[in-house]
C-alpha cells in the first residue's frame, strides 16, 4: 500500500514537473517562434527571435551609444538618436518590421489609417499590461482601460473645459512673469547674456502646474517633483529588464528606491487632497484649480448616483494628481524649449512671431481671447510638435486575436507606432526634416501632402490627451511673453542632443544667448 501511494505521489510530482517544463518551453521558445512565423508569412521582417531577451541587449547598447554623441551638424532628423533601435530596424527591414522585447514581438505600424484604427478600437488595442514598474511612476487615466477609464475620464473632463482653462490664465501669467523678470535681471543693460534656459523652463511649467492644479507655489510641490523625476530616471535604468518575470521583486537598489519613493509620493499627495476636501466641505475655498474641480466633479458624480462606486476612489484621485504633475510639466516644458531652439535656428520666423505678438498685444498683458489671434505662433507650435513630439513612440498591446487592415494580429503582441518617424516621413510631408510652419497655414487637416494627416503629437481618437488645450495655451502664453521681452539665439556652446525621457528633452540643456527687447 505504501509503495502504491509513493508511486502515485511520484507520478503526480513528475507530471507537475513535465507540465511546468512544457509551460516554460512554450513561453520562452515555442510560442515566440510560432508568432514569428505567423508575422513573416504576412510580410513582416525582423531579427530572428533570441532566447528570452530578444533584441533588448542590442537595443540597450544602441541607445547608450546614441546618447554619447550630439547631432552634428545640426539637424532635425533626430529619430536616430531618440529611438535609435527602432530607426535602425525600420531602415534595415522596412516599415513592415518587428522588434523583440524579450519573448514578445513589437510590431511597427506606420500607416496613418491603421494607427487611427488602433486608436479608435481601444477596447482591443490597450495600453501594455506587462510593465508593472511603470505603475510606480504613473498610472491614472493614462493607463486605465474599460469602465475605469470611462468613469475617470468623465469625471476629469469638466476640469479641462475651455471656460475653466480661461480662468487659469492669470495663474499661468504670474508664473511666466516671474521667469521673465528673473531673466531681465540677469541681463546687463544693452547687453546680452548666455543662459541654459532648460532648468528655468522646467521650473516654470512646474510652477504653472502647481498653481493651476493645487493652488500652491512650485516651492510647496518641489519635493513631489523631485521624487517623480527620480522615479522616471530609475525607470529608465530598469527598462531593459522589466520583461524578465520576477525581476521587479528582486531587492535591487533601483527596485527598492522606486517603491520607497512611490510610497512617499502617495503620502504627500494624499495629504494635499485631504486638506482640500476639508476646506471645500467647510466652504472656505473655491474650486478654481484642477484639484478643486476634480474633487467637486467627483462629489457631484457620487451624489448624482447615490453611491461611492460611481465616483473616483482616493487612490484614483492621487493617480490623477501625479499625472497633473508629470504630464502637465513635462509636455509643456518640452514644447516650449524646442520651440525656442527652433526659433534660434530660424531667425526669420522668430521675427515674424514677434511682429505678430506686438501687433496683437503691443506691450500689454497677454489676455485669453487675444491668444487665438496668434496665427503665426500657432503654426510655429504645431511645427515644433511635428519635429519634436512629446511622445516619440506610442505602444499598444492586443488583448485578443484581431484583424487590423489585412493583418491578423495574434493576442498578446505589442504594437509600436513611431510617431517621430511618421511626423518626418517624406511620403506625407515632402522634406519632413525641414522647419516650415507654413505647412499648417490651413490647419492640421491640410498640413500634409494627402488626406491621411499623420500628425499625432497628443495621440488621437477617444483617448487623445485630455490636457492638450492646457499645454498649448500655456506654451502660447509663455512664448508670447518671451517674444515681447527678449530676442534669442543659440550659444556656440549649445550641443544638439535630443534624448528620450518622459518626453523628448535636450540632454545637455538649452544654452541660448538672450538680449532684451
Amino acid at each position: 500500500m505504501e509503495i502504491r501511494v509513493a508511486s502515485m505521489a511520484f507520478s503526480f510530482v513528475f507530471a507537475a514537473i513535465l507540465a511546468s517544463a512544457w509551460v516554460l518551453l512554450n513561453w520562452i521558445w515555442l510560442k515566440p517562434k510560432k508568432v514569428e512565423m505567423m508575422l513573416r508569412q504576412q510580410g513582416f521582417s525582423g531579427n530572428s527571435y533570441k532566447l528570452l531577451h530578444g533584441d533588448t541587449k542590442e537595443m540597450f547598447m544602441m541607445t547608450k551609444q546614441a546618447e554619447t554623441t550630439p547631432i552634428s551638424p545640426f539637424s532635425h532628423d533626430i529619430a536616430q538618436r531618440v529611438i535609435p533601435y527602432y530607426h535602425h530596424i525600420i531602415k534595415y527591414y522596412g516599415k513592415n518590421s518587428f522588434i523583440w522585447i524579450g519573448t514578445t514581438p513589437s510590431i511597427n505600424i506606420m500607416d496613418p489609417q491603421l494607427i487611427k484604427e488602433i486608436m479608435l478600437r481601444h477596447d482591443i488595442f490597450q495600453k501594455p499590461r506587462r510593465i508593472p514598474l511603470h505603475r510606480l511612476v504613473f498610472s491614472g487615466m493614462f493607463m486605465y482601460e474599460g469602465e475605469q477609464w470611462f468613469r475617470v475620464r468623465k469625471i476629469a473632463n469638466p476640469a479641462f473645459h475651455l471656460d475653466k482653462l480661461k480662468d487659469m490664465l492669470p495663474k499661468m501669467y504670474i508664473s511666466c512673469n516671474e521667469m521673465v523678470k528673473k531673466w531681465q535681471n540677469s541681463i546687463p543693460e544693452k547687453d546680452s547674456y548666455e543662459l541654459d534656459v532648460w532648468p528655468d523652463i522646467k521650473a516654470l511649467t512646474s510652477d504653472v502646474i502647481s498653481r493651476t492644479a493645487f493652488g500652491s507655489s512650485y516651492e510647496d510641490g518641489r519635493k513631489i517633483f523631485e521624487l517623480i523625476t527620480q522615479q522616471v530616471n530609475l525607470l529608465k535604468q530598469v527598462f531593459y529588464t522589466y520583461h524578465i518575470p520576477g525581476w521587479r521583486f528582486l531587492p535591487t537598489s533601483a527596485n527598492k528606491k522606486l517603491k520607497s519613493s512611490y510610497k512617499e509620493i502617495q503620502e504627500l499627495i494624499e495629504g494635499i487632497i485631504k486638506k482640500r476636501e476639508e476646506v471645500l466641505k467647510a466652504g472656505e475655498a473655491s474650486n478654481d484649480d484642477l484639484l478643486g474641480l476634480l474633487v467637486e466633479s467627483n462629489r457631484r458624480e457620487i451624489q448624482g448616483h447615490g453611491n461611492k462606486e460611481s465616483g473616483m476612489s482616493l487612490e484614483e484621485v492621487i493617480e490623477e494628481c501625479k499625472l497633473f504633475y508629470l504630464a502637465g510639466q513635462e509636455t509643456t516644458a518640452s514644447l516650449i524649449v524646442w520651440t525656442m531652439i527652433l526659433l534660434c535656428r530660424h531667425q526669420n520666423w522668430q521675427e515674424r512671431a514677434r511682429e505678430e505678438v506686438f501687433q496683437v498685444f503691443r506691450n500689454k498683458e497677454v489676455r485669453f481671447d487675444e491668444l487665438n489671434h496668434l496665427k503665426e505662433v500657432n503654426k510655429i507650435l504645431h511645427e515644433a510638435l511635428r519635429l519634436y513630439p512629446p511622445a516619440s513612440l506610442i505602444t499598444r498591446e492586443t488583448i485578443k486575436e484581431t484583424k487590423l487592415g489585412d493583418i491578423i494580429m495574434p493576442p498578446g503582441v505589442l504594437i509600436s507606432m513611431p510617431i517621430i518617424l511618421l511626423h518626418q516621413d517624406e511620403d506625407y510631408w515632402g522634406n519632413g526634416t525641414a522647419f516650415n510652419p507654413d505647412r499648417f497655414s490651413q490647419g492640421v487637416s491640410k498640413a500634409s501632402k494627402n488626406d491621411q494627416v499623420p500628425f499625432f503629437p497628443f495621440s488621437w481618437g477617444p483617448r487623445i490627451c485630455i490636457g492638450q488645450n492646457f499645454a498649448l495655451m500655456e506654451a502660447k502664453l509663455a512664448l508670447a511673453m518671451l517674444l515681447q521681452n527678449f530676442s534669442f539665439q543659440l550659444s556656440p556652446t549649445y550641443a544638439h542632443a535630443p534624448a528620450r525621457g518622459v518626453t523628448i528633452q535636450p540632454q545637455y540643456g538649452a544654452h541660448l544667448i538672450l538680449s532684451k527687447i
